[in-house]
């Protein structure tokens, strides 16, 4: 599975299983090559700009991009809808995966499905370990799009996210003692398919996220 690191590594450009996850006001050089995907950064900053950010993706690297965030409200999915709606098909229109986050209480209903390529589960700890975001992932993967969760910086989340469905994920583990971090995140993909237990029910993997 996919690792879209929020810290810019130059170690991890050679590395089959990393990417990068960049935003507008990073300021960090893109690195030409890499896997990489695209991210508002209105999360973090509280600041968007339609133009700025449509801009700043027509100058990079298309055909190595896994997917361009449409802007959202953390918990909030009626205005997540009215923020994205206007923006998905402007990503698609520079030719990249448009990226739909998933917020806490959204319903299939309240999810565009035909206006996006990449269901990005966003949102608060408790929304993505609910048992309605794992229907909503099923729904997703019938429909085939690509799953992607944000803010995974732990084994048992990467786990939970491969059982969700997850193709990719993204986190600032990397950050923090890198070199150690990197490792980690090698060891939490080779020993991905071992580490499965099979008749895990969902309070299980509850009980194991939270601590």
């Amino acid at each position: 599975m996919l690792y879209f690191s929020g810290a810019i590594r130059k170690e991890l450009i050679s590395k089959p299983e990393f990417g990068f996850m960049y935003t507008p006001r990073m300021g960090n050089r893109f690195i030409p090559g890499c896997r990489w995907m695209a991210d508002t950064g209105l999360y973090t900053s509280g600041y968007f700009s339609l133009k700025k950010y449509l801009s700043w993706l027509d100058g990079r690297d298309r055909a190595r991009c896994y997917g361009c965030t449409a802007p959202d409200r953390l918990a909030d999915p009626q205005e997540t809808l009215r923020l994205s709606l206007p923006v998905l098909p402007q990503i698609r229109k520079l030719g990249y995966l448009a990226a739909f986050v998933l917020q806490d209480k959204a319903t299939p209903d309240q999810i565009p499905w035909d206006e996006f390529d990449v269901l990005f589960i966003g949102g608060t700890t408790r929304w993505k370990l609910s048992l309605k975001v794992q229907q909503i992932c099923r729904e997703a993967i019938q429909k085939q799009k690509r799953i992607h969760m944000g803010r995974v910086n732990s084994c048992c989340r990467f786990l939970y996210a491969f059982r969700l469905g997850c193709t990719s994920v993204d986190g600032t583990h990397i950050r923090f003692k890198p070199k150690e971090h990197i490792r980690q995140i090698e060891q939490w993909n080779h020993r991905l398919f071992s580490l499965i237990p099979v008749h895990w029910t969902h309070s299980a993997f509850k009980r194991v996220m939270y601590k």
